[in-house]
């Protein structure tokens, strides 16, 4: 255990503080169950976090805020344990700052991604 400034605790889930804020009210939210990465948590776990991801984007109280999960280094995990982040955004300068270098996919490799995506998700059931 490590002290924090804890804000919520559900049978499930922790919700604290983050020491190294991107606006006031950045917080964590992290389940009980260990997990590395987002797909290994049991649905119960899941079931759980998201009523308390929701109440605590109420308690902080902004009208804009982000909810970040990053699953891998290369995805900007540093920590290996499943977590949350709910950032509020008060303005342009603080809280997240995010790039989107997206392009737009030609009609055949969408279907190609699609196809192969729910063979995976049916299988995964």
């Amino acid at each position: 255990e490590i002290p924090c400034k804890q804000i919520a605790e559900t049978p499930s889930g922790l919700a604290f503080l983050d020491i190294f804020l991107l606006s006031p009210g950045h917080t964590l939210i992290i389940p009980k169950y260990h997990a590395a990465k987002l797909h290994q948590l049991p649905p119960k776990e899941m079931a759980d976090l998201g009523p308390l991801i929701a109440n605590i984007a109420r308690a902080i109280g902004a009208e804009d805020y982000n909810v970040l999960q990053n699953n891998g280094r290369i995805a900007h995990q540093e920590i290996d344990h499943v977590h949350f982040h709910v950032i509020p955004k008060y303005d342009e300068p603080t809280g997240l700052k995010v790039g989107w270098p997206a392009s737009k996919g030609d009609p055949e490799t969408l279907t190609k991604i699609c196809e192969q995506m729910r063979k995976q998700y049916e299988s995964s059931l």
